[in-house]
């Protein structure tokens, strides 16, 4: 009788377990280890495109499409017992027996991005009112417009060809120290209008009230590096490599596909790739490169590095970003930034997922 009652007591414990969920206590763990996990992902993703496209190999993307976390627990419980008629045949016996099974069963789809619309998205150079909203938003305004912009009122920036690396304009440069010298002294602003046929301008403003005099001799040195109108409130921000009249801001954006080359130029190609011609000629092979014309400094290496902030292998070597390298850290993750804040690509149908209860 004293196996019996312990049977059922381990029965009754089985049925309690059994009917406990155990959905609500994975969501804290698989919720921040999946996330972690397609960030790492996408980008050593970005990375390797990059690299890749150092040596003009296509890039690829494939986008996560969808992530089914199927789990499953199943336990059991056996018992059994002989009673018999007389003592002479031997005492009381029970059997007790159970199982315990967990599956977890994880469904991922992965979705290429392809199709017109997503190489238009990145071969189409970025509206210029995101370029400032970028910077509106805390973003240095140095890094984001030697990133994103090609040319500004007809001052030329860095360009990555076939050829090699042509530095940017110096007087570019000093316009980028300027901005960014006018941002932090929250002098620049931007503004959106729209006329009775609801088209819209962007105007770009710069104050001249409750501000240093410093501020204002660096506002009249910017405006006399870009032609600008020395006593204009109010500049229309125009997309093109220059203005007009002394009254616009013109900037020529980059696309997405430029950024990416134009990082990629500043890959450190091992000398060997260089010398057999696998790779295109970049910052690295220039006898010296300024370092205001390498915002990312992407390095290569035999050996896994130990302390990256994101590394791919590619053709036999590491390509990697030191994550101590907060300048290359801010650039790649800015370039992140606006691959995912672009269009890029319809949705296509993802297959159907039927997840059966357990």
């Amino acid at each position: 009788m004293r196996n019996v009652l312990i049977s059922l007591g381990v029965l009754s414990l089985a049925v309690v377990t059994g009917c406990k969920s155990i959905g609500p206590q994975t969501v804290a763990r698989d919720r921040f280890e999946y996330s972690s996990s397609i960030s790492e992902s996408w980008k050593r993703q970005t990375l390797l495109n990059i690299v890749k496209l150092r040596y003009l190999d296509p890039p690829v993307f494939v986008d996560v499409g969808q992530i089914v976390a199927g789990y499953s627990l199943e336990t059991g419980l056996t018992a059994g017992g002989a009673f018999p008629e007389t003592t002479g045949l031997g005492g009381t016996t029970a059997t007790v027996g159970g199982s315990v099974r967990f599956t977890d069963r994880p469904t991922i789809t992965y979705t290429p991005l392809t199709g017109n619309k997503f190489v238009k998205a990145l071969m189409t150079p970025l509206p210029p009112d995101a370029v400032f909203f970028t910077v509106q938003s805390g973003y240095a305004a140095d890094a984001v417009f030697f990133a994103a912009v090609g040319a500004m009122n007809g001052l030329k920036n860095q360009d990555s060809t076939l050829a090699g690396v042509s530095p940017p304009e110096a007087e570019f440069v000093r316009a980028l120290e300027l901005l960014r010298k006018i941002q932090l002294s929250g002098a620049v602003g931007m503004r959106i209008e729209q006329d009775a046929q609801k088209r819209q301008t962007t105007l770009v403003t710069f104050r001249s009230k409750n501000i240093s005099e410093q501020t204002l001799a660096d506002i009249r040195e910017l405006r006399g590096l870009l032609h600008l109108d020395p006593d204009a409130a109010e500049l229309r921000l125009v997309f093109g490599p220059t203005a007009s009249n002394d009254k616009e801001f013109a900037i020529l954006t980059r696309s997405l596909l430029n950024i990416m080359n134009n990082m990629a130029a500043q890959v450190e190609v091992p000398a060997a790739h260089l010398a057999a011609g696998r790779a295109t000629p970049g910052l690295d092979s220039a006898a010296k490169a300024n370092e205001q014309s390498r915002p990312v400094r992407i390095h290569s290496s035999k050996e896994k590095p130990a302390d990256a902030y994101v590394a791919v292998s590619y053709r036999g070597h590491w390509f990697w970003i030191d994550d101590c390298d907060l300048k290359s850290k801010r650039a790649f993750a800015f370039m992140m930034m606006l691959f995912t804040l672009s269009e890029t690509g319809e949705k296509e149908n993802l297959p159907l997922i039927t997840i059966p209860a357990q």
